[in-house]
């Protein structure tokens, strides 16, 4: 249980790590960004409803009472996407910053300069998060179908919720591990091997991750805080850290 506490205690001390100099302007960017993206999807989607409902009124004026039922309609669902797929479309976006964030996350605690990439290798560490990425979510679709088959057992489906949210917090996890990890080569698969022998510590990290993208307005900071967090469990905790790796 001491594990669990100090796994939940680590992400908690990446909101403190994400506000210090240096740190910040990799938080911002990728959050505008964000911001950016969906902003202009619920104004093109307003646009496009706005349209439609123009064209049905040309048409068909006796149907105008139903732009009182779809404008609410609009709202519910506009808020729902954000507040369902922010953090997916978070990850795939901010991935490129998150190894940046994580590297000036370990820089700022340890005061140590990780190895610099040079402006050839720059696009070849984008394209390395990207692909992480996808890696990422290939490995939870894969485990996540027979899992939500659960659901649907007799019997079982009395322990498929505490399943589904043990798996969830095991895969947040890794998904924010991989930044400050991937700074030093350590492979997604040597990673899940580490995460392994800190079942108890991944899970308390994972479930606290877990409950910050639950909570409205402040699961918009959910990655940065995860990340910082994730790489200060990293730093500090030698079971997750091979020896001999540089800082």
């Amino acid at each position: 249980m001491k594990q669990f506490t100090q796994g939940f205690k680590y992400l908690l001390s990446g909101f403190k790590l994400i506000l210090k100099p240096g740190i910040r302007s990799y938080v911002i960017i990728p959050l505008l960004i964000n911001s950016v993206l969906f902003a202009g999807a619920i104004v093109y989607g307003a646009n496009s409803l706005n349209n439609l409902i123009n064209s049905l009124l040309e048409q068909w004026q006796w149907l105008e009472w139903l732009t009182w039922l779809l404008w609410p309609i609009f709202v519910i669902i506009a808020l729902a996407i954000v507040f369902f797929c922010f953090s997916i479309i978070a990850n795939l976006v901010g991935a490129p910053f998150n190894g940046f964030l994580a590297a000036a996350v370990e820089r700022t605690i340890t005061s140590q300069e990780l190895q610099p990439e040079n402006e050839q290798e720059l696009l070849e560490v984008i394209i390395i998060s990207i692909k992480s990425e996808f890696q990422k979510l290939l490995y939870f679709a894969i485990r996540a179908i027979p899992l939500l088959v659960l659901f649907i057992i007799p019997m079982v489906h009395v322990a498929a919720p505490l399943i589904w949210f043990l798996f969830t917090a095991w895969m947040l996890t890794l998904e924010y591990g991989d930044y400050p990890m991937g700074n030093h080569d350590i492979l997604f698969k040597q990673q899940r091997e580490k995460f392994s022998k800190n079942r108890q510590l991944a899970f308390g990290f994972g479930s606290g991750v877990m409950l910050l993208t639950m909570i409205p307005v402040v699961n918009f900071l959910a990655m940065p805080v995860a990340v910082a967090g994730a790489t200060r469990m990293f730093i500090e905790h030698s079971g997750l850290k091979t020896e001999g790796t540089s800082n």
